[in-house]
């Protein structure tokens, strides 16, 4: 062979494994960005509504004495907030199948940031109201079509580690939200509150602009009006009646027809799903077990993920008369114990088990929330900081579960409705727990015979709502040995 083709063969040969070299540079980067990077930027958005709620929970006794109400009745604000986005959600995942989840997911992020400074403006509760009603419209696209980039772009043996990343940011509201939520409160001004999420919402429409992948069906089905409104009102009747459920705001007909008409808006969309294959909600995924177990069992333990932001406020500011930031201080640490156990969820799933830690963790959470009715005004606040982060740690084991869990046995063609009919359900149930959580306390107020809330009031709910969530347990424990496997490599193991 002649010098000038042994060149060439070697050049070819090193063409060749450049090449080569390229492709496995370039999947690893792809493997880094669908592994770490596009999830935390989708947590951005996530950060952004943790950060608001978490804050304005500690700052309702100081924003009822300016609006001249009672503190109890600044649940509307974040009841309705809720309500909008139940009812805007159905659209959220045909929006970002017919638009692009990308382009949906800046146009909702810039919406947000955009009702959040018009909140921060308003001067009176039916003000706040309207304002908190833009905010859920935009709210109830991002988290969505958040979901769906993260389940089309991720293998579900990655999805659990995925989803662990996506809720990092996310954690970070409840971490930071009480203590700085509780100094602006004390040291400035509630409004600065929502001012804040002009600066994360820019951030995070320039960095889903440069990173996240523009997911969308090539084939999108027609919008499903009549679905969208009948799901509409009737998650809006059922949630108002629970908002106004023992008060004095409606005669009990008008509370009684909230629920009739709730219900029965349901009951049609029912029979119209039946007959329509282009549904809003897709009822036959609730026929999947691990689906109908992380949605309809999951339910009641996400009574107090909505509960406890409020129920401490309550408990601690009005009841024990703490300061806004002190309060803050002590609450912030629930969030830390979730935090710490995002990075041991994905190994105490392959090792145990979806069922096993749904079942087990399920009994543990309940114990460890029913602690919290044993908090008196002279309780050390080392304690009530212990109870609080072991609290925390296993919850956020729990919704982990539930969260990856739902995902585990749909198909690609079924991620956009089960995405939409998952989050439905938890906006439902956290607008629910708002209003059961404030009809509680008004009854124990009731029972007591006391004209204000006190610390004595509040403190039960939590042994209440604690013993509700034992409920899932009926999902949970009919669930086979083998549930999600997949998702956490367990069946590879």
């Amino acid at each position: 062979m002649s010098t000038r083709a042994e060149e060439v063969l070697v050049e070819d040969i090193t063409d060749e494994r450049g090449a080569d070299a390229a492709a496995i540079l370039n999947e690893g980067k792809d493997a880094a960005l669908r592994g770490w990077l596009v999830p935390a930027i989708i947590g951005s958005a996530f950060l952004m509504q943790t950060l608001n709620a978490t804050s304005i929970n500690n700052a309702l006794p100081s924003m009822a004495r300016e609006m001249h109400v009672e503190p109890l009745r600044l649940n509307l604000a974040i009841t309705m907030y809720l309500l909008a986005s139940a009812v805007f959600l159905p659209i959220s995942g045909w929006m970002a199948d017919r638009f692009g989840a990308k382009r949906i997911l800046m146009i909702a992020m810039v919406a947000y940031a955009s009702a959040s400074a018009a909140c921060g403006f308003a001067n009176s509760l039916p003000e706040l109201v309207a304002f908190r009603l833009a905010q859920g419209c935009a709210g109830a696209m991002m988290g969505p079509v958040g979901r769906l980039v993260l389940l089309r772009t991720t293998p579900k043996n990655e999805l659990v580690g995925a989803m662990s990343v996506v809720t990092m940011p996310a954690l970070l509201g409840p971490v930071v939200g009480p203590v700085l939520g509780g100094a602006i409160v004390t040291f400035v001004s509630w409004r600065w509150i929502f001012f804040l999420n002009l600066p994360i919402a820019l951030a995070g429409v320039l960095l889903v602009r440069a990173f996240v992948p523009n997911v969308k069906e090539q084939d999108t089905t027609p919008i499903d009006w009549p679905g969208i409104l009948l799901t509409g009102f009737g998650l809006a009747g059922l949630i108002l009646g629970f908002e106004n459920l023992g008060r004095d705001a409606l005669p009990p007909l008008a509370v009684a027809g909230l629920f009739g008409g709730g219900l029965a808006c349901l009951g049609l969309y029912w029979a119209h799903a039946r007959r329509n294959p282009n549904a809003i909600i897709d009822l036959h995924i609730f026929r999947i077990r691990t689906f109908q177990a992380s949605v309809l069992g999951g339910a009641f333990f996400r009574l107090v993920p909505g509960a406890t932001p409020f129920l401490l406020a309550m408990l601690l500011q009005v009841g024990f008369g703490m300061t806004a930031f002190a309060a803050g201080l002590m609450t912030f640490i629930s969030a830390v114990g979730a935090l710490v156990m995002k990075t041991t969820a994905p190994p105490i799933l392959r090792r145990f088990g979806f069922k096993t830690v749904l079942v087990v963790n399920g009994l543990i959470c309940a114990a460890t929330y029913m602690v919290y009715a044993f908090f008196r005004i002279d309780t050390p606040h080392w304690q009530i900081m212990i109870a609080l982060a072991v609290g925390g740690f296993f919850r956020s084991l729990q919704f982990t579960s539930l969260n990856g869990m739902a995902y585990a046995d749909l198909e690609q063609a079924q991620m956009s409705r089960g995405t939409t009919t998952a989050s439905m359900a938890q906006q439902f149930m956290q607008s629910v727990s708002i209003g059961v959580a404030a009809t509680l306390l008004h009854f124990l107020m009731l029972r007591r015979g006391e004209t204000h809330l006190t610390g004595a009031a509040v403190a039960p709910a939590f042994a209440i709502i604690g013993a509700f969530t034992l409920i899932s347990l009926f999902w949970f424990l009919r669930l086979p040995a083998n549930a999600g496997d997949e998702m956490n490599n367990r069946a590879k193991a």
